[in-house]
């Protein structure tokens, strides 16, 4: 991921605040996003009641595995 020092640092501190809004990490299928692109999604998943945002966090979850899988069935 390529982000700004800038990005990078309200990264940081936003994650802190979901962490603390949701009591757990934030969780998005980061590959061949940017660090802006990023930020934006967790900034709009704040506004998510906490039955939404599990939801959609093992949407993200989901993505995740299925990348990893491709990526050791391709090796």
């Amino acid at each position: 991921m390529q982000a700004s020092t800038e990005t990078l640092d309200a990264l940081a501190a936003e994650n802190r605040q979901y962490e603390k809004r949701f009591g757990h990490v934030f969780l998005i299928a980061a590959s061949g996003r940017s660090g802006d692109e990023i930020l934006g999604e967790l900034r709009r998943r704040m506004s998510n009641d906490p039955a939404a945002e599990l939801a959609e966090a093992a949407g993200e979850l989901r993505a995740i595995v299925q990348v990893r899988l491709a990526r050791m069935l391709s090796e």
